[in-house]
């Protein structure tokens, strides 16, 4: 660290390892023994398979002239984990990298207590792996002479060896303790057999069934049509920003493995896969990593050392780490939320809302200046996705712009005129209205909508299209479930007080789908219920698109396969498309009844959203399913829909909760699902045989669904996050019965969920 004259003050974590939001001097951190936050940087050599030591200078009170890591430094108060990373290879080392150069490999708590208990140490360390290409040349480094003596490499293996014998020439390491996983996770990664890894990969990739959709297209005029090219145009490039949105060094990655893909079987796979995750973390895994950075990217960096002759450079691994990062790439990666609530209290009304709001980044002014890297009050300020995306989203406005010219349907030119200009102003509240009011053949939603990427807080929205042709006779169909939303909230299960006296029927609208892209990766979505601005929810409503074609296709596929296996014999022929269906499209209805805009205990304003965090998708879709089926309950009740869908709309409700869980308890919708069966299954109202098949038990299902929606809607109606993490706790679980059937499933390999193939844009472009 550099020489101040004043003492190093550390922010003051908790034993969870968040900051505090206060700080204290160096000295006195470690008196009182307080939590606090250091790196360490490890440079491994892939082609020698060698890790980078330096030696510590021999003025050092610590270890003076031994062998250690890489690099590693203490992180000052208010300053952050990766700009401390990089700070110290420049400082040590002479090595300027940039961010995607670093993977957190795990963070680890050490904890000591010396010098007669005076000095106690219990320090969070982020652990970083910068992955080169080949070893940098020992004369490229400039060494910082107070803090580093010499440096060398040495074989992952040796240097392992030298610590487990305690070789006095190098710092101590616990390789038993957590600190081993350095080496478990270098030695898997590049152990790993092809083969095995080959057939791992295939075995992911069948849980998706490939599935041909397809539309009419003879109710189209020549204008639409043509229309309709250039909207398939456009919604590739929320592909493009999606992919950004996910992780910095996704999109190089995407590049890298597309390359790469026709150079072996092996590579074909990882390319495949990667396709529908569109990432290198597997949705049906709990996000587990199924690329590492030994599969990444690489990049060539001149100017990263001093020049040395006859030598092109750094060539290094653009990195992602092994956990996926909950605040995507919306937020610096070492960004915890005590940062963002602590900045977001000193700053305006507008400028809260800008940062928390659904269509802007968080960014660190440092990131940026690599070599000046200074302290500010705030580090973080946040830029508008107009300008964060700009490359992309100007050509997508002029895509959309002609097509607007194109159509012959007064909606839908309005729809795509006002989206190409909110793409550039950031303003979407007249496109969303414009998307609400969309009357027209082909049916089209484009832009920023969803926010399940975003984990940290559910803040940012993620791009998104799905281009699509209505489909008149079962929009008609469902006119019925818009026209008695008001009724349906009046009756809810929920205390009067929480009720709303006005909401505003969503209206619905039937499509197939012609194509999809940008957040539609791993399961594939039947329906949407958009847009989610609370403004444009109050003020006008939400709408509704059910994907018919999808929804068929996943009921042929894996519903009707998985009542099969999983319902009793009796019970099997209830399980139909149209209580399916049916059941879909009341659960997209449900998201626009029930508490929205919500007063506190203390009289003020809220939003279930704001209050519940990361918990509200998961609740919502559980709202959305359980509070569906007791809606269908009602209407049939009210002699609106036929008495003979009440067994066929449990049952295939029964079979839905295996489909859902499937996608994985990390995932909202499975969350969500997972908590409903647990609850009718402890209720009595699903019950599980001998044979390992499950059925629905008339006489007790009504009640179960009902306390269920009356439990979710009052936690949401009064705001009550622990409400909703006990509820969460207790029911989000894989339980036995959970488990039967999921084995079973796995057994007969039926698939988890489908990936489309779009023959028809292969028909409209190739004719341009």
């Amino acid at each position: 660290m550099g020489n101040t004259t004043e003492e190093e003050h550390f922010d003051v974590l908790t034993e969870t390892g968040q900051k505090t939001g206060f700080s204290k001097a160096r000295g006195l951190v470690h008196k009182d023994g307080d939590y606090h936050r250091a790196v360490h940087v490890w440079i491994f050599a892939e082609s020698t398979q060698q890790l980078l030591l330096q030696q510590r200078a021999v003025c050092k009170d610590a270890w003076p002239g031994l062998w250690d890591i890489s690099s590693a430094g203490h992180i000052s108060a208010g300053d952050a984990s990766l700009i401390t990373a990089r700070r110290e290879l420049q400082e040590e080392l002479g090595l300027t990298l940039p961010m995607d150069a670093f993977e957190l490999l795990f963070v680890f708590l050490q904890q000591s207590v010396t010098n007669n208990g005076n000095f106690i140490n219990n320090e969070f360390d982020d652990v970083y792996l910068v992955t080169t290409v080949d070893p940098i040349p020992l004369e490229a480094f400039t060494l910082q002479e107070s803090e580093v003596s010499a440096v060398k490499y040495i074989s992952i293996e040796e240097y392992k060896q030298a610590v487990v014998k305690e070789d006095p020439q190098y710092v101590p390491v616990n390789v038993d303790g957590q600190y081993g996983q350095l080496f478990d996770i270098i030695n898997k990664r590049y152990q790993c057999d092809v083969e095995a890894r080959s057939l791992d990969l295939q075995k992911k990739l069948n849980r998706y069934a490939p599935f041909s959709l397809s539309a009419e297209l003879t109710g189209l005029t020549e204008g639409d049509k043509e229309a309709l090219v250039l909207l398939i145009h456009a919604a590739r490039m929320m592909d493009d920003i999606f992919h950004q949105q996910v992780w910095c060094s996704n999109p190089s990655l995407r590049e890298w493995l597309k390359g790469r893909a026709s150079m072996s079987q092996f590579d074909n796979l990882k390319w495949l896969y990667y396709s529908i995750n569109k990432s290198p973390w597997s949705s049906l895994d709990e996000n587990e990593a199924f690329l590492t950075t030994a599969d990444s990217a690489i990049k060539l960096l001149p100017e990263a050392t001093k020049p040395i002759g006859g030598w092109k450079g750094l060539e290094y691994k653009t990195a992602f780490p092994i956990q996926k990062p909950p605040g995507a790439n919306f937020y610096p990666p070492d960004m915890d939320k005590m940062e963002f609530e602590l900045w977001t209290k000193g700053l305006s009304d507008d400028e809260k809302q800008d940062a928390s709001g659904f269509f802007s980044v968080v960014r660190r002014h440092r990131d940026f200046l690599s070599n000046n890297i200074v302290s500010s009050a705030s580090d973080l300020y946040s830029i508008p996705y107009s300008q964060e995306y700009s490359a992309f989203l100007a050509k997508t406005a002029e895509l959309l712009h002609k097509a607007g010219d194109l159509t012959s349907s007064p909606s839908l030119k309005r729809l795509l005129h006002s989206k190409a200009d909110a793409f550039l102003s950031n303003d979407y509240y007249d496109s969303d209205i414009a998307w609400i009011e969309l009357d027209s053949k082909v049916d089209v939603t484009i832009g920023p909508y969803e926010t399940y990427e975003d984990v940290l807080f559910g803040y940012k929205a993620t791009f998104e299209a799905f281009v699509g042709v209505r489909d008149d006779k079962a929009t008609d169909q469902v006119k019925l479930f818009g026209d008695h939303l008001q009724v349906l909230e009046q009756n809810l299960p929920l205390d009067a007080v929480y009720k709303s006296s006005e909401v505003i029927s969503a209206p619905i609208r039937v499509v197939q789908l012609v194509y999809n892209s940008g957040d539609v990766k791993g399961p594939q979505t039947v329906a949407f219920n958009l847009p989610n601005d609370e403004r444009i929810v109050n003020d006008r409503g939400t709408s509704m698109v059910m994907l018919k074609n999808v929804s068929e296709a996943k009921f042929k596929l894996i519903l009707q396969p998985i009542a099969d296996v999983c319902i009793i014999k009796e019970q099997r022929e209830l399980v139909d498309f149209d209580s399916f269906f049916t059941h879909t499209i009341c659960h997209e209805c449900c998201h626009g009844i029930g508490p929205h805009t919500i007063t506190l205990p203390n009289d003020q304003k809220s939003t279930v959203r704001l209050e519940l965090q990361e918990l509200h998708s998961a609740l919502e879709e559980a709202k959305a399913d359980i509070v569906g089926l007791w809606a269908l309950k009602f209407l049939i009740d009210k002699g609106l829909l036929p008495e003979s869908l009440v067994k066929s709309m449990y049952v295939s409700f029964l079979a839905g909760c295996f489909r859902s869980v499937r996608f994985g308890l990390e995932e909202a919708h499975g969350k969500g699902q997972a908590l409903q069966f647990n609850w009718l299954f402890e209720k009595g109202a699903f019950v599980l045989h001998p044979d390992e098949t499950f059925s629905v038990d008339f006489d007790k299902i009504e009640d179960a669904v009902e306390s269920l929606s009356r439990v979710i809607l009052t936690t949401q109606a009064k705001g009550d996050k622990e409400a909703a993490q006990e509820l969460l706790a207790k029911y989000c679980v894989m339980t036995n019965p959970l488990k039967v059937a999921l084995e079973k499933l796995e057994m007969v390999q039926v698939p988890v969920d489908i990936t489309p193939e779009f023959p028809i844009v292969d028909e409209l472009l190739g004719k341009k």
